[in-house]
């Protein structure tokens, strides 16, 4: 089983930079990329609430769930 980040193409869809959304969010880049890159380990749910609203959706639409 894996936990997928969909956040690339979450900022695509809204044309926006990674960069953008750090400064909107809070959150360091370097936090933002292991994120994306999909080598976090764990996400707060402090910073998915910020992302989703940074990004106007919701949690699914950034992560997926797919059984390997």
């Amino acid at each position: 089983m894996a936990i997928i980040v969909n956040l690339d193409v979450m900022l695509a869809k809204r044309n926006m930079s990674v960069t953008e959304l750090s400064e909107k969010v809070g959150i360091t880049m370097a936090n933002l990329s292991i994120l994306k890159n999909d080598k976090a380990k764990a996400v707060r749910f402090s910073t998915l609430d910020a992302i989703c609203k940074a990004l106007d959706c919701q949690p699914g639409d950034i992560l997926e769930y797919k059984n390997e």
